[in-house]
């Protein structure tokens, strides 16, 4: 195992006292790391000191081929992650933080087999609120300015009134509206970045424009209104720090019923079937099986069974094939 570049590695700031000896030579106190950002993972090159501020993705301890512990790390910001090791009291510093938590750093990067890693001198936890959340979670590649111009475009095609301002109240202008542009879609599946929930809306929404020019029948005002709500749960479903992580109300609830509670305190203005026929798409937008299945009598084709009504369908495959072709491109087949 690689032992760290920058073996003077020394007492911890926080600790007193006088300098001690490492391998015979006398070290100075280590002096605190500086707060402010570093360098972002993208632009940290072989052979560079650095000092900066990450999320800790990962956080193992492990034992060298010599029987040394070390520390086995995951630096991440927006722009990616890099593999890390502390290699020096291990323990010690080992106990400062924890994995999820952002934390300051000082080290030199090195190539290892290949690939850069960053050997650090000093890590140190950042108190929460000394930090925007923003420099370690990755963001919708995407302008949001340009999708919150389709978004509204979007809207304007619902032309039944109630629906129309349900829609508006809950994405477009209301008290969700900056929540909901934030939210991701999923924590590591596809859109998994700040801004996704508003980019696989927008791409949803942009289905059904078509797929309605191709079935006149559907109700597009319906299946337009489902899109641009039907993952509303999702801005109560994540809870955001150095890394996405659920909420008690997204671990124990989930986004579908979430989404219903949500949309069915704002629809006090909807007729009671428009309620119904929307908060159906809603709930089974992950398939039949997942909201509240109904086997209708008579013949069904393959597939189709257990929808309510064919815009719960199309919702369902709209949905399946944006997040499926997305996730392919960003993780493979």
């Amino acid at each position: 195992m690689r032992r760290a570049a920058a073996r003077g590695v020394r007492r911890d700031a926080s600790s007193s006292g006088p300098p001690f000896t490492i391998d015979g030579v006398e070290a100075a106190a280590v002096t605190p790391i500086h707060p402010a950002p570093g360098p972002t993972v993208a632009e940290l090159g072989p052979g560079r000191r650095f000092e900066g501020r990450y999320a800790c993705a990962r956080k193992d301890r492990r034992t060298a081929r010599n029987g040394s512990p070390y520390l086995s790390l995951e630096l991440r910001d927006r722009t990616g992650s890099i593999p890390a090791r502390v290699f020096r009291e291990v323990d010690k510093v080992g106990a400062r933080f924890e994995r999820g938590d952002a934390i300051a750093v000082r080290g030199r990067v090195e190539r290892y087999r290949g690939e850069l890693v960053a050997e650090l001198d000093d890590v140190r936890r950042l108190d929460p609120g000394s930090y925007d959340r923003s420099e370690f979670l990755p963001v919708a590649y995407r302008s949001v300015e340009e999708l919150e111009g389709f978004l509204e475009h979007l809207a304007r095609e619902i032309h039944d009134p109630p629906l129309a301002a349900l829609v508006e109240r809950l994405v477009v202008s209301g008290q969700l509206a900056d929540d909901f542009r934030r939210a991701p879609c999923t924590r590591g599946g596809h859109h998994a970045y700040l801004g996704g929930l508003l980019e696989h809306t927008v791409a949803v929404g942009t289905l059904v424009l078509e797929v309605c020019q191709l079935h006149p029948r559907l109700d597009s005002d319906l299946l337009m209104a489902a899109a641009l709500v039907h993952d509303i749960g999702k801005v109560r479903e994540f809870t955001y720090g150095a890394e996405i992580e659920l909420s008690d109300e997204g671990r124990l609830l989930g986004h579908l019923a979430l989404g219903a509670q949500i949309i069915d305190r704002a629809a006090g203005e909807l007729p009671a079937e428009r309620r119904l026929a929307l908060l159906h798409c809603v709930l089974s937008h992950h398939g039949a099986e997942a909201g509240p299945a109904r086997s209708r009598p008579g013949a069904a084709s393959p597939g189709t069974r257990g929808f309510g009504s064919p815009e719960a369908l199309a919702l369902y495959r709209l949905n399946a094939l944006d997040a499926s072709v997305k996730g392919a491109l960003e993780q493979g087949l």
